[in-house]
């Protein structure tokens, strides 16, 4: 008899046909059906969960935000007895060592129609991880999660590891905080692309921000000790003007002259047709180094995503090698390439 691995696959809303498509050219044998329209859905293969999972982790899809293991699935009550059902699933998974960190992530879509909280299943497995097991609950930095989401009349849930998830957020929603004086939301776009590309901004030395107004991205990279070189014809934040480490040029990129190799990194977050930006960047590319990183925003203007990437790296003649291109969580109508010079 041949098994069925099951799981649930998470998009930025408007984008999980596209996060569909990609697991079918992985996993040809992948069904699906919709769970929260456009966003969320189950996903059903042959084989085993860990071949499912192991297929999405070697290829990543662009828009595949959060995947989470299906192990077990009850009709929902309503009531209490569902914390219950919940509770005596993990006493007798017996997987957890004493000491190991370990997150409980439960999700519920509104037509679930739940009377007990996120919170509240969170503390019912809680306790049962540290009388059953010894086991250390935790939010961040698990060893393994505990993955529960509530949907129509069923409930879900699962056991993985966060790397098999894609993400230890649950569902892939990461969330930071604001500051005061933050500039823009469009900061944590870095921030995020910082955690999932396992890049660390630190180590670079000299940036270039192209379309930097008003600088979110700018202030970001100043706070990681680069010196930054930003580029627009509109005007930069007042916050940042006579920052000793910042060179503005309010031009349009074509009438500034750049030194070769003068950058280790090269960022743009422009809303720009891809076509028009991709121009843009292979201009400015023997500003940046070889074995220099790019991390660019692709706005999705027309959908068709693949092809919009595929011409994009066609634009940039071999020049620059993807690494990764991902949706990620603060991304909306677009994409965010993590790229290398080649020369």
């Amino acid at each position: 008899m041949m098994t069925k691995a099951t799981c649930i696959g998470t998009a930025n809303r408007g984008f999980a046909q596209y996060a569909q498509e990609e697991i079918r050219r992985l996993v040809p044998s992948a069904r699906f059906v919709a769970l929260v329209p456009t966003e969320i859905f189950l996903c059903e293969a042959e084989g085993t969960t860990e071949e499912l999972l192991g297929a999405i982790g070697r290829q990543e899809p662009m828009f595949l935000r959060h995947v989470q293991p299906v192990d077990r699935v009850w009709e929902l009550t309503r009531t209490d007895d569902d914390l219950h059902a919940l509770q005596r699933w993990l006493a007798e998974s017996r997987t957890f060592g004493q000491g190991e960190r370990v997150a409980v992530q439960m999700r519920k879509d509104e037509k679930a129609n739940v009377p007990y909280t996120p919170f509240a299943v969170k503390s019912a497995l809680d306790e049962t991880l540290k009388t059953v097991y010894g086991a250390e609950p935790v939010v961040q930095q698990a060893q393994r999660i505990v993955s529960v989401f509530a949907c129509g009349d069923k409930l879900y849930a699962g056991l993985s590891t966060p790397a098999a998830n894609l993400s230890d957020w649950s569902g892939g929603a990461i969330r930071f905080h604001k500051e005061d004086d933050q500039i823009s939301r469009a900061k944590f776009k870095l921030l995020e692309a910082e955690q999932r590309f396992a890049l660390d901004f630190g180590r670079f030395r000299h940036a270039l921000d192209v379309g930097a107004a008003p600088g979110g991205w700018t202030s970001f990279l100043l706070e990681k000790g680069m010196k930054v070189t930003a580029i627009d014809p509109a005007a930069m934040h007042p916050s940042l003007v006579r920052h000793p480490q910042l060179t503005i040029h309010r031009k349009n990129a074509a009438e500034v002259k750049l030194k070769s190799g003068e950058f280790d990194l090269l960022v743009c977050d422009m809303s720009w047709s891809p076509r028009q930006m991709g121009r843009l960047v292979l201009d400015l590319l023997d500003a940046l180094k070889p074995g220099g990183t790019a991390i660019i925003t692709v706005k999705l203007m027309h959908k068709k995503p693949f092809q919009t990437v595929r011409e994009l790296l066609e634009t940039f003649e071999n020049r620059l090698q993807l690494v990764q291109a991902k949706q990620l969580f603060h991304n909306r109508e677009e994409l965010t390439l993590y790229l290398q010079k080649l020369w």
